[in-house]
């Protein structure tokens, strides 16, 4: 739960609830560390409000993870709530914790070091992306488009390992 969250038992058994939630495409990293619970407010009539943001639009885990978020806080029985999405201002790689940028890495998945303001940052970012497994920044981008969109295909010269970069957005 983010500290500056008040210690109401409804609100912190969600946020440990949602902790609990998985990327579907990541596993044992949670939705927390990549940030996409904007907030969970309780509302004046007792419902607690998620807000839920898609890490891109369009995404195809976007829906999965939203029936993920429900049966965590139907199992953990936070009472009644809404799941919101939040589309704006848009996820940003920022978001991602400390520890979800750890998960990443372990993964294979070499996170962000800051997000894009805009498609020329990205394209001028020549910086290399370092190995995870070996940490060489002797890499090549192999594609643009990993195993979703939202991640290109990287190959270490120095270990020739396959890996994927998780793009600055």
């Amino acid at each position: 739960m983010p500290a500056s969250e008040p210690a109401d038992p409804r609100l912190t058994k969600a946020w440990t609830a949602l902790a609990s939630v998985e990327d579907p495409e990541i596993p044992d990293l949670g939705i927390v560390d990549l940030g996409l619970i904007r907030f969970v407010e309780l509302q004046s009539n007792g419902t607690l409000d998620v807000g839920l943001s898609p890490t891109y639009i369009g995404c195809p885990a976007t829906e999965v993870i939203r029936r993920s978020v429900e049966h965590a806080l139907l199992t953990a029985d936070v009472g009644g709530f809404v799941v919101t999405n939040v589309l704006s201002p848009p996820w940003t790689s920022d978001w991602i914790t400390p520890e979800g940028r750890r998960k990443l890495e372990l993964y294979g998945i070499v996170p962000p070091e800051r997000s894009a303001a805009s498609m020329r940052d990205i394209l001028r970012n020549n910086r290399p992306v370092g190995c995870p497994r070996c940490h060489s920044t002797d890499t090549e981008c192999l594609s643009e488009f990993g195993s979703t969109p939202c991640k290109a295909l990287h190959r270490c010269r120095a270990c020739l390992e396959p890996f994927e970069y998780f793009k600055c957005i």
